[in-house]
């Protein structure tokens, strides 16, 4: 697997996102944009770039945080405050993903890695929102998968729903980050959107069954429905035109 750095500047601020492949497969496949949990890009969410990449895909990694963010361990809190700092700000979520997307695909383009024109997205927990938001806002996304996600709704209600593909979203029944009622309201909006959705809702499994690192509380790494997760996504992925 290789991984590329790739910079880009927002209002004066340093950006750094990844590109995850397999360079061992010859030509051009599908990109999947991702937008990683609160810890940014760091070892652990290039770690799941990878595991979703494998043979088949291009992962373009968002930044949202800052050049290094994802570099130094941090604390439930300071985590917290990073993520909300990005998701209140609807317009820097907008401008620094779009900023994320331009850049790596512009970079995948070059190293002639990726088919443009069939670009996916997906995120986990906070990264979903994100994710959400800018397909909202009407990013060229040919289907959207969210893991976990927090903050599925709207930051600014009334937001109009110009989601273009297809929304997948894979959850756990007893997540008390992002309880049943919040995706409720998410199924509403897709529906009034008139949106092509599916919601797989796993049951009894609380936040982050994805993330290999959450071990407590209310965020629990569960292997098989991970793998489930990602089976899922594909056979999404597969379908879409």
């Amino acid at each position: 697997m290789a991984e590329k750095a790739v910079s880009y500047q927002l209002d004066g601020r340093q950006f750094e996102g990844m590109i995850v492949y397999d360079d061992g497969v010859p030509g051009k496949r599908p990109a999947i944009f991702m937008q990683p949990d609160w810890k940014g890009v760091c070892a652990d969410t290039i770690a799941q770039a990878r595991t979703v990449a494998a043979k088949d895909y291009v992962v373009l990694m968002a930044d949202m945080f800052g050049a290094g963010y994802g570099r130094k361990p941090k604390g439930p809190d300071e985590l917290r405050a990073g993520m909300l700092a990005v998701h209140r700000n609807r317009p820097f979520t907008l401008a620094c993903g779009g900023a994320a997307y331009d850049a790596l695909v512009g970079e995948a383009n070059k190293l002639g890695l990726v088919n443009s024109d069939k670009t996916a997205a997906i995120g986990y927990c906070a990264g979903g929102g994100y994710a959400l938001e800018q397909a909202r806002a009407g990013a060229d996304f040919k289907a959207v998968v969210v893991f976990h996600v927090t903050n599925p709704n709207p930051v600014e209600p009334g937001t109009p729903c110009n989601i273009k593909g297809r929304v997948l979203a894979v959850h756990g029944s007893a997540d008390p980050v992002t309880p049943k009622p919040m995706m409720d309201a998410l199924e509403d909006e897709l529906t009034q959107a008139r949106v092509d959705w599916q919601l797989m809702m796993f049951g009894g499994a609380v936040h982050s069954f994805c993330d290999p690192t959450a071990n407590a509380g209310p965020t629990r790494y569960d292997e098989k429905l991970c793998r489930k997760s990602y089976l899922l996504m594909r056979d999404f992925f597969a379908e879409t035109s």
